[in-house]
This record gives structure tokens, C-alpha cells and sequence, in this order.
């Protein structure tokens, strides 16, 4: 496995630092793309350079948090190459994993706690994508140039 890219602004750095701790127990290396404090950050300065760390294939997966996670959710899928998904219960976790094969892992940072952070992160790193009837509706995300 490639490194697992990490990303969030001020209202995710906590359970970011919580995300690397969880990483370092299960032995994944990470790249940790910022920020670096609480100190009040824009998150699309951080998601950007993880979603192109995810098309350039440096990264694989990736973590992201924001208050909600739905800023940097929707800064990351803006990257063609990025299928990013906001998960508050393992259920979804499962879902955008097998069904979706999302390969960025999204946590609303203010509205979960570090035990349910555990079992979303056990579930998304341990769920494989399903394929067959769900391949191709994945090959029809991407924008297409006309």
C-alpha cells in the first residue's frame, strides 16, 4: 500500500492528529498534507494538495476532515481522479467503499468523536470495492472532454 495521504483545516486538526495515531498503531505510513494547528485555515489549501497526491497516485487512500467534512468534500472532488466520501457511521464507510470504490475517506470533525472515528477508519481500510455491476457506474464520474 501506498502512503495514506492525511488532510484537514483547524476544525479537523484534532481528530487528524487522532487519524495519525490510529494510522501509526496499524503500521501505515502516512503524508500528513496540513494543517498543523487549530488556528482558524482555509481547507481547501490543504485538500488540493491531497487530491492531486491521490491522481498522481503518490497517496492511496486519503483522510480528510473539516467541521462538517463537507468543504473539503467537495474541494477533493473537484480532482477527477478522486472519489472522496463523507462518512459519519461505519455503514457508510462500508458503502462508499464497496459500492463506490472511494479512495478519500471524509469525517465531519465536529460531529464525531475519536471512537467513532476508530470504527469508520477500521471499516473504510478493511472494506474492498465490490466491482461488477458498481465498475461502471464509476467509469461514468469522470468528466469527459468533448
Amino acid at each position: 500500500m501506498k502512503k495514506v495521504g492525511i488532510a484537514s483545516d483547524h476544525a479537523g486538526f484534532e481528530l487528524k492528529e487522532f487519524v495519525k495515531k490510529w494510522l501509526e498503531e496499524k503500521n501505515y505510513e502516512y503524508k500528513d498534507f496540513g494543517t498543523c494547528s487549530t488556528e482558524s485555515t482555509d481547507y481547501a489549501d490543504y485538500a488540493h494538495p491531497l487530491g492531486y497526491a491521490i491522481e498522481e497516485g503518490e497517496c492511496y487512500p486519503g483522510v480528510a476532515i473539516c467541521g462538517s467534512g463537507e468543504g473539503i468534500s467537495m474541494t477533493l472532488n473537484k480532482h477527477q481522479g478522486v472519489r472522496a466520501a463523507l462518512c459519519w457511521i461505519p455503514e457508510i464507510a462500508h458503502l462508499a467503499r464497496q459500492h463506490n470504490d472511494a479512495n478519500v475517506l471524509v469525517m465531519p470533525g465536529r460531529f464525531i468523536d475519536t471512537e467513532m472515528a476508530s470504527k469508520i477508519l477500521e471499516e473504510f481500510f478493511n472494506t474492498s470495492f465490490e466491482g461488477g455491476r458498481h465498475a461502471k457506474r464509476i467509469a461514468k464520474i469522470p468528466l469527459k472532454q468533448l
